[in-house]
């Protein structure tokens, strides 16, 4: 009856005792250097809003056209 219930005991201790043990270990870390620097830059930022927002004002003139074709029409 009592190793039922020390299964569970265990690893609930282990779960806990995880984060601390890997905290307890820490290691310095340095960066390694640049040899040389990337021209990437944030500049297309506004290039895609400006796509997405006209894609959402297309979306939303397709939706709301008055065109309503599945009228009956008599001849």
């Amino acid at each position: 009856m009592k190793t039922k219930f020390i299964a569970p005991a265990v690893a609930s201790i282990a779960l806990a005792a995880t984060p601390i043990a890997a905290q307890a270990t820490t290691a310095d870390r340095a960066s390694a250097p640049v040899s040389s620097a990337s021209n990437l830059e944030g500049g297309s930022g506004i290039l895609i809003a400006l796509l997405a927002a006209a894609a959402v004002i297309a979306g939303i003139i397709i939706i709301a056209d008055g065109d309503d074709d599945d009228e009956p029409t008599s001849a």
